[in-house]
């Protein structure tokens, strides 16, 4: 009798091959019912528009590149000829994009059209057609970008210039040899697509594979960690992750996996790196992961690999503060799910929206202004790319105990005229050091800020009008637009204070504000009430946060947030 071989997934056998029991079943249907329920599922008429937009934008660079090829003198043949394909990548590839998602769009050019050609002939032709918004090239960026929408689908189109004098339409993206003689800008570009590819490969089970992975972005957004660029995790991130589970529990249905991805990631020994297949070494000279050769890689704090050659480190940025915040909440969801398993909790538990105005008694605000909404949003996705930087910065001159927990999400100020948003960060100091009730705790991160303001300033783009703002605020005194419901729910314990009146960014921002301790307590016993609106102004220097205790910020030059002063352990969660 001969034995019967399974395939394996992964580099290591799986944990379990269980199937379903009638129990996880009956959680199945229920949390694919409240998918639904939730509107997590694009319409038939939006897919449908989808395809069209991509055709559309398949012919706009077809004709772009035939262009560029007559305009370069080439033969007429090689005009009839020229060609560039249309590839997708990231959610929408993988089959898990939620209605108003964007769509990840490669562009693979021949050889003789150039990256520049890209972000400025294309970009010239795409200005011009009346269905293009919100045109944005990021040509600097790790992966050069065109950003913007067209008739209302968000795109971000990414341009390979390959070693192919015509490029074929069945051409295969996870061929090696079109990564020969291109730069590392352009592997990049096409390793998304190649990425892609290899997971649907790696999965036992695509379906279940799909439903998981659309759960988990769902809670990684409720939850206020589903973000690259701020230091957690982008939706590739969280894809490898996903089909790494799948790969231990090849028979599970998704919401066995569901739960599965919070136990084995709550127990997880980070930096251990989450791979999908062993890494390739490959022959044409590019780096891949390799803690044990680059010095750089073993600085990663949560390593996910990706399994297309060049193998990367896809949560390059993910620092000290922001694992710790994702681990706290991969803690949160292993409790929810156990509870689920219980009987004694549902799934719209377990993607409740963080509170995160709740959770700091302190917080750094970053004011970002514009003088146009176009200006904005260009400035905006500048700073938002740097603020990862803040956070490292006062992490290294805080020696750690200051832990940042930045937020994924911009707030906008609709009274203000002006464009205008702002991002937060919660401030909490590191949980094993932390003083003794009633002494004060200082950091200084003034140079943290400076030197914050300074790399985004550097933006080789910047128009007058362009500016930011960056102060300490208490949490009693978040400015109430970042409220769902436009105002604060008060707690019991502060209904009784009032709020002293504050200097807008937007107005006198070079103002230094000092004083004596007895000026300060002083100004504590006389608040100062925004009658006309009958609350807060944006920006509070100096707080009330307790009778007994000093607590402000001095302030020095624009950077307002030079030095933060926490009593006891007044920065901390609360």
């Amino acid at each position: 009798m001969g034995t019967e071989t399974v395939k394996q997934f992964g580099v290591t056998k799986p944990l379990s091959t269980a199937g379903p029991t009638k129990a996880d079943t009956r959680r199945n249907l229920k949390l694919e019912k409240f998918f639904f329920d939730s509107g997590l599922y694009e319409s038939e008429l939006e897919a449908a528009k989808r395809v069209q937009v991509l055709d559309r934008i398949k012919k706009i660079v077809v004709d772009w590149v035939k262009q560029l090829t007559h305009f370069k003198g080439y033969t007429d043949q090689m005009v009839k000829d020229a060609n560039a394909v249309i590839l997708t990548f990231g959610s929408y590839r993988l089959g898990v994009h939620s209605s108003g998602a964007d769509i990840d769009t490669l562009c693979v050019g021949p050889s003789y059209v150039y990256r520049d050609d890209f972000f400025y002939s294309l970009h010239t032709i795409l200005a011009r057609i009346e269905e293009v918004t919100e045109l944005q090239p990021v040509p600097n960026a790790h992966v050069p970008v065109m950003k913007f929408k067209f008739d209302g689908i968000s795109i971000d189109l990414l341009y390979a210039s390959v070693s192919l004098l015509v490029v074929p339409e069945d051409l295969d993206i996870s061929d090696v040899s079109l990564l020969y003689n291109v730069d590392e800008a352009t592997a990049r570009s096409l390793n998304g697509c190649r990425v892609a590819d290899q997971i649907l490969k790696l999965v036992p089970n695509v379906e279940h594979f799909r439903t998981a992975l659309r759960c988990l972005k769902f809670w990684a957004r409720s939850r206020g960690v589903y973000s690259n660029v701020t230091g957690y995790l982008g939706g590739i991130n969280w894809a490898l992750l996903v089909a790494r589970v799948c790969q231990l529990y090849p028979n599970a249905a998704p919401s066995m996996l569901v739960s599965r991805f919070f136990r084995v990631y709550t127990q997880w020994r980070w930096p251990n790196p989450v791979m999908l297949c062993e890494i390739e070494k490959g022959e044409l000279g590019f780096a891949v992961w390799d803690p044990r050769t680059n010095p750089k890689d073993r600085t990663h704090h949560m390593p996910i690999i990706t399994p297309a050659y060049p193998c990367m480190n896809s949560s390059y940025n993910v620092s000290t503060s922001t694992l710790r915040v994702m681990v706290e909440q991969f803690q949160f969801g292993n409790k929810i799910c156990e509870e689920i398993e219980l009987n004694k909790s549902n799934w719209a538990a377990l993607f409740e929206p963080y509170l995160f105005f709740e959770s700091y008694k302190n917080y750094i605000q970053v004011d970002v202004l514009a003088a146009d909404i176009d200006d904005l949003r260009a400035w905006r996705g500048w700073v938002e790319s740097r603020l990862r930087q803040l956070t490292l910065k006062i992490e290294r001159d805080t020696c750690g105990k200051l832990l940042c927990h930045p937020y994924p999400h911009d707030y906008v100020d609709t009274s203000k005229n002006c464009s205008h948003c702002a991002f937060f960060m919660g401030l909490q100091t590191e949980q094993e050091k932390v003083v003794q009730e009633g002494h004060q705790q200082r950091f200084d991160v003034h140079g943290a800020v400076d030197e914050f303001k300074l790399s985004v300033n550097m933006y080789m783009f910047w128009k007058p009008g362009m500016d930011i703002y960056v102060s300490h605020v208490r949490r009693r005194h978040i400015p109430v637009y970042v409220f769902p419901d436009g105002y604060r729910k008060r707690h019991p314990a502060t209904l009784n204070l009032q709020a002293p009146a504050e200097r807008s960014p937007y107005q006198d921002a070079d103002r230094n504000v000092s004083g004596s301790e007895d000026e300060i307590l002083k100004r504590k016993r006389s608040p100062v009430q925004d009658k006309e609106k009958g609350r807060p102004e944006k920006k509070q220097y100096i707080s009330p946060e307790r009778q007994d205790s000093t607590s402000h910020v001095i302030l020095s030059g624009q950077s307002h947030c030079p030095l933060v002063e926490c009593v006891g352990v007044k920065c901390g969660g609360g």
